[in-house]
């Protein structure tokens, strides 16, 4: 049986790597706490209309907004890729919507390793690059298996001594 980590263990120079799979539950509870507070205007919509009581509207729109959150939350994270190669790191995100960013080794400032105790629990890590400028000073990407993150972090800021000793 092949895990999550056996599949990206090795990862070819320049492929696109999804992010593993049992992070996507994290990803879901984040998604759903960012819309249940939906339950507070339901609250006041239904105490103005009269048309539903409050006691139903409240946790039918909170439970409602926390199914889609972590529905949206969950199809982001399966749709999250990245990349490694000589000229720098690329994210890739989104499908309707697509995002890709590209931080160029000389942009590359510093890196940190964040690992909140529920990431920790799935031998998951957030690795967050911050670049020269003001746009975009920071891209991060949440729900990187620990190995890959050590290893990118180690990549980069050896790619980033190697340029700057030139």
């Amino acid at each position: 049986m092949q895990t999550d980590h056996d599949t990206a263990a090795s990862p070819t120079p320049s492929s696109w790597q999804a992010l593993p799979s049992r992070g996507a539950w994290l990803a879901a509870l984040g998604g759903a706490a960012l819309l249940f507070p939906l339950g507070f205007p339901a609250f006041f919509i239904s105490r103005a209309s009269d048309l539903v009581s409050p006691w139903v509207a409240v946790p039918l729109a909170a439970g409602v907004g926390a199914l889609l959150g972590a529905w949206v939350a969950v199809k982001r994270h399966r749709r999250t890729r990245w990349r490694l190669d000589d000229q720098g790191l690329a994210v890739r995100r989104g499908n309707w919507w697509q995002s890709e960013t590209h931080v160029p080794i000389s942009r590359v400032q510093h890196l940190d390793l964040k690992r909140g105790p529920l990431e920790r629990s799935a031998r998951l890590s957030t690795l967050v690059v911050h670049t020269a400028g003001t746009r975009m000073a920071a891209v991060s990407i949440s729900g990187l298996d620990v190995d890959d993150a050590e290893r990118l972090r180690e990549r980069l800021a050896t790619q980033l001594d190697h340029d700057d000793a030139l």
